[in-house]
């Protein structure tokens, strides 16, 4: 299976970001060790479906171009991502199977409601802030978390392999946001 580096590490990256939101970024090895192969997979799953759903809001309600571009390609990047997880996980033999008690999901929920709240300038803001906090969390949990769980040594390997790009869209955001601010 042919994986494009880039849009894997926008998958992982996602990954690794709902899953800081699992467990504390301070992690243990013991916490870590909870997190089995198959609950790894259904969290890469969701939180990529979760940035579809982000992207998608802010791509529709973005109030400049710039803004609505960079939700489109977040859409459009954990499309794809989200299917090569779903690929690899088939070609693995992992069945994904989300935690019992999957906080991410009503944390998505309320920054959904928070992010659908707002309008115009503020909604710009909010995603932004949003996404630049979400990928300094996947950067820390890479190395607190991820690592330290990931057993199946082709996911480590790729893990390891695409950790430098989780740099971009935390980059992407975090250069929007300071126009934005900039601007004022």
């Amino acid at each position: 299976m042919k994986i494009r580096h880039r849009s894997t590490g926008y998958f992982l990256a996602a990954a690794v970001a709902s899953l800081a939101s699992v467990a504390p970024l301070r992690t243990t090895a013991a916490q870590a060790a909870k997190l089995d192969d198959p609950t790894i997979v259904a969290i890469f799953d969701a939180a990529n479906t979760w940035d579809i759903e982000t992207g998608a809001l802010a791509a529709k309600k973005g109030t400049t171009k710039e803004v609505r571009d960079f939700g489109a390609m977040l859409e459009r990047d954990h499309s794809a991502v989200r299917q090569q997880g779903r690929d690899l996980a088939k070609k693995l033999g992992v069945h994904p199977t989300p935690p019992k008690d999957f906080a991410m999901a009503k944390d998505h929920a309320a920054a959904m409601k928070s992010l659908n709240s707002k309008e115009g300038k503020a909604f710009d803001r909010a995603f932004l802030e949003h996404e630049v906090a979400f990928h300094k969390a996947v950067i820390d949990a890479v190395t607190t978390t991820l690592l330290p769980a990931l057993k199946n040594e082709e996911a480590r390997a790729l893990v390891t392999k695409v950790a430098p790009a989780f740099q971009a869209h935390m980059a992407g955001a975090q250069n929007l946001l300071d126009k934005q601010v900039a601007s004022r």
